[in-house]
């Protein structure tokens, strides 16, 4: 396998791009990023500096990564997504006689997207929090907290709605607000079983 990188993106010192990987154009990724095998990064997507995503990633187009997230393999982030990373967010001191570096301090916050995750077109993810493993972000969405695994969200700011199956196929509506008693499903469309409980989802049928 080789990797394809166009000839328009522009890719920093000590970036580390595994095997079959496709950079798309004007793509920017800084310096100490790592990127793993068989991934495409989409046209005019920006990485950040030491931001670190696995293999078989799909980023598609205009997707913003700050520094401070961690993306894990098979996830797929859709066009127009953007990254956060500062909880006290200013451009300059406080005096506005001098701008804030970029580099990060302790107000700087981590976000962990885990494998088989996806985001929607549009989203905004924000900081210190975990998007779970199979989890599904539905477009335009503002996530504020973390979200469970096989959680299908939506919304400003996002909630949870229902259950995805790692085939990405709904198999439950979230049923109330209060406490969900232990229940099992299975996925309609690929028969993959699970068991739920006060949002809680746990595989039943071990993946091949």
């Amino acid at each position: 396998m080789t990797i394809q990188v166009h000839p328009t993106a522009l890719i920093e010192k000590d970036v580390e791009i595994g095997d079959g990987t496709s950079v798309w154009d004007n793509v920017h990724i800084r310096h100490s990023a790592r990127i793993g095998a068989n991934c495409i990064i989409g046209e005019k997507t920006y990485i950040a500096y030491d931001v670190r995503i696995g293999n078989r990633v799909k980023i598609n187009a205009m997707v913003y990564i700050c520094t401070g997230v961690t993306v894990e393999d098979g996830v797929m982030i859709s066009a127009g997504t953007v990254f956060t990373n500062d909880r006290f967010p200013r451009a300059t001191t406080a005096d506005l006689t001098q701008l804030r570096p970029s580099e990060p301090d302790e107000n700087t916050r981590l976000t962990m997207v885990r494998e088989g995750a996806t985001i929607g077109a549009g989203c905004t993810i924000g900081s210190d929090l975990v998007i779970g493993r199979f989890a599904m972000v539905g477009m335009g969405t503002l996530v504020t907290k973390s979200v469970g695994d096989f959680h299908l969200v939506v919304g400003h700011p996002a909630r949870t709605v229902g259950y995805v199956c790692r085939c990405g196929q709904p198999i439950s509506k979230l049923q109330g607000d209060g406490p969900q008693a232990r229940r099992e499903v299975a996925c309609p469309a690929c028969g993959l079983k699970y068991a739920m409980e006060d949002g809680v989802v746990t595989e039943l049928t071990p993946p091949d």
